[in-house]
């Protein structure tokens, strides 16, 4: 009895302190440039921050807006998508521990009793007997003693993935929350298009009017009562077609939020959203790393190389123990009387000679390594394109809105004099009608750059990691 137990001992002590046959893991060299991209397109400052990082930054902090964090807020707690995810989190947190308790033996008690009966030409004693026998052992079954790590290297598996999983969870809150800041500040941008095409059309009508009493009078023509008529017609038709995007984009939005808008949600137009904060992404492209699905990437790696130690220990023996202590008797009463104990020491060795199999495992588990690390510098590049094309909007846009709100100025100025001239019949109303279709061009475009403005906000926040955690994280 005491000789098992030193040899279950000591075969925990080895399985505890097995040897590892996984590649050492090195962290690839980011495929990218250590510097973000410079030139007349990227007017950044980076100290515009003093820069701290966006993935510490909280979303509540940067998105400044109330009625956006309401949205965010139940967005979180209702997103189907992002439910999924946590879901996904446990159980890859449960199929980590089903992997973990393969290190340990698994102790089990069993209790048997049987009575048989031996006619005389097969019993001992030549006369018919009745035998009994009960049993009551505790013991481990087939524990297999982890000598080269296999079992450790699918633990260190299974542990990354459940990392892995724990990263694709905070991505999918960093897109939800992108998402709900993008089809919030979209819809501001259709309603105010929207109240913009009602104007318009109101200002059409007016035209349409002044332009058929002339015509009553003689003092137009037939033609210029039909151009102003198309132009009322253009405008009502912007008004329906603006109408459907809205009420796509309150869809869309109560989707992202797994539930209905409620209307002291809803925002008007551009002005009425707070802007989120202005980010600076420092100087190093290094803090890219510090994304979730970049980190996750990196975690499905680390699995990839635990698991070619796997496939290489399934190359070498293994060794399994069944070991059981327990008392037995030919009567029930005799269970526990002193004599009745039994024991049971049986070891097992197998080894491979040959399987093409494990060979054929073995190669693919290092196939899964170079895939991993394609998907990894795939990951990493995929961030810094996202984070230099915002950067490149963010260092043009200033521009661009001064140069489209100069423009819708100069064509403001334009249809007032053609909109004098023609009342004065010192023009035609062509001049007219191509001013209001320049102005109210000018006037969209001037509502799409806003929104692509305050929309690379978010996409630069996002692509920088952030928007994973709620308050931002003290500074120590």
């Amino acid at each position: 009895m005491i000789r098992n137990r030193a040899l279950l001992l000591i075969g925990i002590v080895l399985a505890f302190t097995s040897c590892s046959l996984a590649p050492k893991y090195d962290r690839p060299q980011a495929p990218v440039p250590s510097l973000w991209p410079s030139g007349s397109a990227y007017g950044y400052a980076p100290e515009e921050r003093g820069f701290q990082g966006a993935s510490e930054l909280g979303w509540r902090d940067f998105f400044v807006d109330g009625k956006l964090q309401e949205l965010i807020k139940t967005a979180l707690e209702n997103n189907r998508d992002l439910r999924l995810a946590a879901l996904n989190v446990q159980r890859a947190r449960a199929l980590y521990g089903i992997q973990r308790g393969e290190l340990f033996p698994s102790l089990s008690s069993t209790g048997s009793g049987s009575s048989e009966r031996i006619p005389a030409d097969l019993s001992s004693t030549g006369q018919v007997r009745e035998a009994e026998q009960y049993r009551v052992n505790l013991g481990v079954t087939a524990w297999e003693i982890d000598f080269f790590g296999r079992i450790r290297s699918l633990e260190e598996r299974s542990l990354e993935e459940f990392f892995a999983t724990e990263q694709a969870h905070r991505s999918a809150q960093v897109l939800l929350i992108a998402a709900v800041a993008n089809a919030y500040l979209t819809m501001a941008a259709d309603r105010e298009s929207l109240g913009l095409a009602e104007k318009t059309l109101a200002a059409q009508k007016e035209s349409y009017d002044l332009v058929k009493r002339r015509y009553e009078l003689g003092l137009a023509s037939e033609l210029d009562l039909n151009r102003a008529q198309t132009q009322v017609d253009a405008a009502r038709g912007d008004i329906w077609r603006f109408t459907q995007f809205v009420a796509q984009d309150e869809n869309a939005l109560a989707l992202l939020m797994g539930g209905p808008l409620r209307g002291d949600k809803d925002a008007h137009d551009l002005a009425s959203v707070v802007a989120p904060e202005v980010l600076s992404p420092g100087t190093s492209s290094e803090i890219l790393l510090n994304r979730p699905d970049v980190i996750a990437a990196e975690h499905r790696l680390k699995a990839a190389y635990a698991n070619i130690g796997a496939a290489r220990a399934s190359l070498f023996p293994r060794i399994s123990l069944t070991t059981s202590v327990g008392t037995a008797s030919a009567e029930l009463s005799g269970l526990f009387h002193s004599g009745s104990g039994t024991w049971l020491f049986a070891p097992q060795i197998s080894v491979p000679i040959f399987d093409s199999r494990l060979w054929a495992a073995y190669d693919v588990t290092k196939v899964e390594r170079e895939i991993s690390l394609a998907q990894y510098e795939k990951a990493i590049q995929t961030a810094f394109r996202e984070v230099a094309d915002s950067l490149a909007l963010k260092g043009t846009i200033d521009r661009q809105l001064s140069t489209q709100q100069s423009l819708a100025d100069a064509v403001e100025r334009t249809y007032r004099l053609s909109k004098l001239r023609y009342d004065k019949g010192l023009d035609s109303y062509l001049a007219v009608l191509d001013a209001q279709r320049s102005l109210y061009a000018a006037q969209q475009g001037l509502v799409s750059l806003r929104l692509a403005g305050l929309a690379n906000r978010v996409k630069l926040y996002a692509a920088l990691g952030g928007g994973w955690q709620e308050k931002t994280a003290p500074v120590n």
